[in-house]
């Protein structure tokens, strides 16, 4: 199958080295082409175009930051449909507010294009061997067309109703873990006095009936987050994650209920970004709070 692949950040490098190494054709595009060097080298073939990508493939993967880069990588006059693409397939992967995939499928039906969204739980690493976890909203007879290729990339693939019931599952899938940072930086603070080795005392954590498996999975870089050896790693940017929390809040206005734990949690990040963490890993966030939140006056 001739797979294309639109945006190639961490996940997107992840996922088209999954396709290559099982033997996909596949072609990529990003805005800044030189972040698609490794997939190139590897055997992936290098797109002008959003709009020559989808033109030389089958189906097209989309991983993009947010709202605005969907309407200008496929809805700009080079983008993924200004060109011929009907009945081509289009899959977007982003994390975006569940309002957004209803629209993108009506703008790839109006050029006679199948649209799906399937944003992904899960990380790099899952990414790379295929176990992520897919949540897809769209058309069931095109879920079915497509489910064979999307069970090469996830472990578990869910098809959760309409278009947006996938970016809702997929909010409230990181609703928790979102939150979860705000805590481990409280927890931390309680121990902080006691002087117990960082590693340690994320193992500690990681090993009782309140850790997440997040502990298990990035254990050891919190811990050398918080030892002060921080790397320029970053796996989820602060950013990212105010974007994905002010997503699930106006999602819950949508369905009138309120989320006043992520709203008190997304308080403390905007604080925490506007001390210049925006960019940083989500890591840096219980070191943070030990350092100024846990001191803040309440």
């Amino acid at each position: 199958m001739k797979i294309g692949i639109a945006g190639i950040g961490k996940m997107g490098n992840a996922i088209g080295s999954r396709l290559l190494g099982l033997g996909h054709s596949v072609s990529v595009w990003n805005r800044t082409p030189n972040k698609t060097t490794g997939l190139v080298n590897a055997g992936a073939h290098l797109a002008a175009t959003p709009k020559l990508l989808a033109e030389s493939v089958d189906v097209v993967l989309t991983l993009l930051t947010n709202e605005a880069a969907l309407d200008e990588v496929y809805s700009g006059p080079h983008g993924l449909l200004s060109g011929a693409v009907s009945q081509k397939i289009f899959i977007d992967m982003s994390t975006v507010k569940p309002a957004k995939p209803k629209e993108m499928a009506l703008r790839a039906n109006a050029v006679g294009a199948v649209y799906l969204e399937c944003p992904v739980g899960g990380s790099v690493g899952p990414a790379k061997e295929g176990k992520l976890l897919g949540f897809v909203g769209g058309d069931s007879a095109d879920v079915e067309k497509i489910k064979p290729l999307l069970d090469q990339l996830c472990k578990r693939v869910e098809h959760v109703g309409p278009y947006g019931a996938g970016s809702t599952v997929k909010l409230a899938v990181n609703l928790p873990l979102m939150v979860y940072w705000q805590t481990l930086g409280e927890s931390l603070s309680l121990v902080e006095s006691l002087g117990i080795d960082p590693t340690r005392m994320i193992d500690i954590l990681a090993d009782s009936s309140g850790g997440p498996n997040m502990l298990k999975v990035r254990g050891a870089m919190i811990a050398q987050t918080l030892s002060q050896k921080k790397s320029d790693q970053v796996t989820v940017s602060v950013a990212t994650m105010r974007k994905d929390m002010r997503a699930m809040i106006d999602q819950a206005q949508v369905n009138q209920r309120q989320l006043p734990l992520t709203s008190l949690a997304l308080s403390q990040f905007n604080t925490a970004a506007e001390t210049g963490l925006d960019d940083k890993d989500c890591t840096e966030l219980p070191v943070w709070w030990l350092a100024k939140g846990s001191h803040q006056t309440r």
